[in-house]
């Protein structure tokens, strides 16, 4: 399985234009685009977003041992064999160059230096080839004459380099990192007389000396970092900043400032400034107040109390600032309590409630007034979740497919509600194939793992808010026929004597879709290799 960057590309090209033959009633209700292989060709079965050849359009995600030192690679497969052996390719990596800017002499025409003091290299992205599978990678480096490598797992990113002294801003490159691939990428840092300083002055309410450890850094108008993070000095609350040159063209910036202990009941203030004057006197945090305890009762439609909800409240507090508290859980009485800066004089907080997966009740979220001093809530009463009720068939379309093992994630919101959190809900199909969910207002992954002698199926379900309890029917969809893979997965650069196989690597098979115009990705079976660097793999055929 080997290929360029070239190759992969083109993959990508033809994966987002794979085609679906939709139905030509759709369901109201769900997003369902065929309900079975019947619906389609027959050289085709019914994926999630419709028909298609199941030996086609298929990426491969290969994570080997980590103790070998290696991350994930991903490609595609051309059209699929009963025996598949996966080929690996080389190390994919970032090599950078770090230069600092200099002030040349007359007599010298250099504009640069090789920066090779210790930083922090931090890579975030995601897949290339697989939508939603994320990546992230992060190290401290000391740069040889301003070169550095850092491996990665093949994709793409935004890398970004935090040197060690604070003063140096931050600096972010884009790539795409392919297997087998370096990708070379070249940071010139600004002068230190280039940068834009930002030095201030941070107090407690009506100039009081500040009683807790806090940090402070510039944002742009999108709110990204455009310095590093700096503590303030406690004793005087004095804080120097280094913006990058560009930001002297700016008229504004904001400082965002937050307590450095993530647990500290501290809210987060920002200030907007000129960063082209020196700041016109101090800044005086607001007058948020002390924390109070905040409890109260946690209760479904019935009355009866909801158990194991978490509980938290979140948004603006009184002098300013946003504010998070820790998150509380209810008891076996529905009673919770937990600690919370006062709210705001125009406005309430929020109380939002998570029951636990299972639940009838469901994600609630309330206004929570705050006085300063310790208060007792009304009982909050949690609306119902929605019961999605479908059946699931067997192959042949007919018969039920009893108890089988359903999975559902959420993926997206619906318009006007929170997405919930994954609880990681499932259930089993009965006798008749059928199932029930219950479910907060979001779009949802429904993934069906029917067992060992038929593949992995998933249908995505848009579940929809309703006031009056009604339920919502799925349509009904059926299972499909599976066809074993089996292969090795080998190493092009193994060292003479090693077995070609490499042992203990994660495979997982995805098919790339489209859900509501997006590219979304599906699995459709994962694996992993025994000693010999054998796998075995179910997928769908027809």
């Amino acid at each position: 399985m080997k290929g360029g960057p070239a190759r992969l590309l083109l993959a990508l090209t033809l994966l987002w234009g794979t085609g679906c033959a939709l139905l030509e009633e759709e369901p109201e209700d769900s997003l369902l685009v065929c309900r079975s292989d019947a619906d389609c060709a027959s050289n085709e079965v019914c994926f999630v977003d419709g028909c298609g050849d199941p030996g086609q359009d298929i990426v491969v995600e290969v994570t080997p041992n980590p103790a070998l030192g290696l991350y994930a690679q991903d490609f595609p497969v051309g059209r699929l064999r009963a025996e598949q052996n996966l080929e690996l390719f080389d190390k994919a990596s970032l090599r950078g160059t770090t230069l600092r800017s200099t002030v040349p002499p007359a007599s010298s025409t250099t504009t640069s230096r090789p920066y090779s003091e210790p930083l922090v290299v931090r890579a975030v992205g995601t897949s290339a080839l697989i939508p939603g599978v994320a990546r992230y990678h992060e190290a401290t480096l000391v740069p040889d004459n301003g070169q550095w490598t850092l491996p990665v797992a093949s994709g793409q990113y935004a890398v970004t380099v935090l040197a060690e002294d604070l003063l140096v801003p931050p600096m972010t490159n884009l790539g795409t990192v392919f297997p087998g691939e370096a990708l070379a990428l070249e940071w010139l840092l600004p002068a230190a007389d280039a940068v834009v300083p930002v030095q201030g002055q941070l107090t407690g309410h009506g100039g009081a000396p500040l009683d807790a450890d806090l940090s402070v850094e510039a944002l742009d108008a999108e709110l990204k970092p455009i310095s590093q993070r700096v503590p303030v000095n406690r004793g005087t609350g004095a804080f120097a900043l280094a913006l990058p040159p560009e930001a002297a063209s700016a008229s504004t910036v904001l400082l965002r400032v937050t307590a450095r202990d993530a647990g500290a009941l501290l809210p987060q203030q920002t200030f907007t400034v000129d960063p082209s004057v020196p700041l016109p006197g101090p800044l005086e945090l607001g007058d948020f107040g002390a924390a109070v305890r905040v409890s109260g009762r946690v209760v479904a439609l019935d009355g009866r109390p909801v158990v194991a909800a978490t509980v938290s409240i979140q948004g603006r507090v009184g002098g300013g600032g946003s504010f998070q508290s820790a998150v509380a859980t209810t008891d076996e009485e529905g009673r919770f309590e937990l600690r919370s800066l006062p709210s705001a004089t125009e406005s309430p907080l929020e109380l939002v409630v998570v029951p636990p997966a299972g639940s009838t009740s469901g994600l609630t979220t309330s206004a929570a007034v705050v006085p300063r001093e310790d208060t007792v809530l009304p009982d909050v009463v949690c609306v119902n979740r929605r019961v999605a009720r479908g059946r699931l068939l067997q192959p042949d379309n007919v018969s039920p497919a009893a108890g089988v093992r359903l999975v559902v994630e959420p993926v997206d919101v619906v318009p006007g509600r929170l997405l919930p959190p994954n609880l990681a809900s499932e259930t089993l199909t009965d006798a008749n194939g059928e199932y029930v969910l219950r479910l907060d207002p979001a779009l949802y992954r429904l993934d069906v793992v029917p067992g060992e002698n038929l593949p992995r199926v998933s249908r995505f379900v848009s579940v929809l808010p309703a006031n009056d309890g009604s339920e919502q029917a799925v349509t009904a969809f059926a299972l499909q026929r599976g066809r074993t893979l089996r292969g090795r997965v080998l190493s092009s650069t193994r060292e003479p004597g090693v077995p070609p196989g490499l042992p203990f690597t994660s495979i997982r098979f995805y098919r790339v879709v489209n859900v509501e115009g997006r590219p979304s990705s599906v699995l459709l079976a994962q694996s992993v290799t025994d000693t010999l660097g054998r796998y075995t793999a179910l997928l769908p055929v027809r």
